[in-house]
């Protein structure tokens, strides 16, 4: 059962093939057989689930149902849940139980989702890898030697390990693209506003974005259609309602216009990812499509954009975290000084910590107009960019990222290194576009993705052309053996 798409999973439940409970008590079977491997989920919710799964099965028998009702879920470490332990990969909040549902938690309970529990990620969302949590580095499930991607790589994990059927996930600079390549998934990030940020603990505000992480495209739609939508509880939503994300996902691509950046094709491209990437083209132009080069003239600034732009407004949100409401506590502080400088100390890791003190740097006096608005005027540039290729192209295919998943620890020594592990993706956040990761590809065992960038609000299209792709693939379905 646990193998099966999330679309293929309601089908069944639909027939009567199995219950929700039954699915349910395979997945927390596997999740105790495995998750000591994998180290994907920091907490389990057992009790939870099965009393969820119980639910859903009585909603199917009154016929009350939805195409996710029963389905077991994970979500992100960063979602904030009413009486679970929400701890954002942190020492600082290894203690906090939310007092409260985040939107994307309430909806999936609407839907009757069946929650197995709250996945590993990066430390307040920082890192690429899922080496920085304070609960320890997750493995990929296709070799335990390897990163997973991060910072939603418990996430990715859990799911490429069928430890799930389907997870939550936050993007603010690639965090659902990234591992979804690593993992051979299919990670999707809306455009900015789409889906509510309330209850999601804030990284970088402008540009974190929560979103599927799944198998497929289909069931990347299924999920959209849960998460989308106007929230008054966030008033960076956009106030506009979504469509039916299924609707649309066999429309012919018969005209479709594909640009390549030729900034994309240059020095750092592995070339088994370019490979991959030129085969999933050749299928793109058998089924009707056209490609065309486009030019991205800003996108080598983007690494550098973000990485003034984001710690900033890290710097900014983690302020909050001062051992005094909640949280982590210095023990025996001599004053309220002491009591700040040793709590966050103690309580941060020293990513976070080294991006505190970036972002810190670039706003403070003397330096704000060096450093924080000449990023954003970079910014508007790379938008500006997309623009203009959007006016010539319908959706824009490239690379996930440079390379397969590398080793745990190989570039820990390196944080410039590592933060160029985002060079393909952050430019997508920074535009606040649509972007998504589908499997395309494997090398010496190891999965390959390529990434898809679609217009302001143009899910709708990005996902109808993932899902025609892997219509004519099978690298979606196939799995890690665990």
């Amino acid at each position: 059962m646990s193998r099966r798409t999330v679309a293929a999973l309601s089908r069944s439940l639909a027939q009567g093939e199995f219950s929700s409970t039954e699915l349910t008590r395979d997945y927390l079977d596997r999740i105790k057989k495995f998750n000591g491997v994998f180290n994907a989920y920091i907490t389990v919710t057992e009790e939870l689930a099965l009393a969820q799964a119980a639910a859903a099965d009585q909603r199917r028998a009154r016929g009350e149902h939805g195409p996710l009702t029963g389905i077991p879920l994970a979500h992100k470490d960063i979602f904030c849940m009413r009486d679970v332990l929400t701890t954002c990969g942190s020492k600082m909040l290894a203690n906090f139980i939310s007092p409260y549902d985040a939107t994307v938690v309430e909806r999936f309970n609407a839907a009757g989702t069946v929650t197995l529990g709250k996945t590993n990620m990066d430390e307040f969302a920082m890192g690429s890898s899922n080496e920085t949590s304070f609960f320890g580095a997750v493995r990929n499930p296709w070799d335990t030697e390897r990163v997973p991607g991060g910072s939603s790589g418990g996430s990715a994990a859990a799911v490429a390990a069928d430890l799930c059927a389907m997870a939550t996930g936050t993007d603010t600079g690639g965090s659902i693209r990234q591992p979804a390549a690593f993992c051979g998934i299919t990670g999707f990030k809306p455009s900015y506003g789409r889906i509510s940020r309330w209850g999601m603990i804030a990284f970088a505000s402008s540009l974190d974005q929560a979103g599927p992480i799944c198998k497929s495209a289909e069931d990347a739609a299924l999920m959209m259609n849960v998460m989308a939508g106007p929230d008054i509880k966030d008033s960076t939503c956009v106030d506009m309602a979504a469509p039916d994300y299924m609707a649309t996902l066999n429309d012919s691509l018969k005209g479709l216009r594909i640009g390549v950046p030729r900034q994309h094709l240059a020095k750092g491209l592995g070339a088994e990812v370019e490979s991959a990437l030129q085969e999933a083209l050749k299928l793109y132009e058998s089924l009707g499509a056209t490609v065309h080069e486009v030019d991205l003239p800003n996108s080598h600034l983007s690494v550098s954009a973000y990485y003034v732009i984001a710690p900033a407004e890290a710097s900014a949100n983690l302020s909050r975290f001062d051992g005094v409401r909640y949280g982590y506590r210095c023990e025996n502080p001599v004053n309220l000084e002491d009591m700040y400088k040793r709590t966050r100390s103690e309580g941060f890791g020293s990513e976070v910590k080294r991006r505190i003190m970036v972002g810190t740097y670039a706003l403070s006096a003397g330096f704000y107009d060096a450093y924080y608005l000449k990023a954003q005027q970079i910014r508007r540039l790379i938008k500006n960019d997309f623009d203009n290729a959007f006016k010539d192209v319908d959706v824009i295919i490239g690379p996930t990222t440079p390379h397969t998943a590398f080793k745990i620890g190989e570039k820990n020594d390196d944080p410039v290194t590592m933060y160029l592990e985002d060079i393909y993706t952050i430019a997508v956040n920074l535009a606040g576009l649509p972007g998504m990761s589908i499997p395309a590809g494997m090398h010496n065992g190891l999965p390959i993705g390529i990434q898809l960038v679609g217009k302001d609000f143009d899910e709708a299209r990005l996902l109808n052309i993932a899902h025609q792709y892997q219509q004519n693939t099978d690298w979606h379905l196939q799995r890690p053996e665990v």
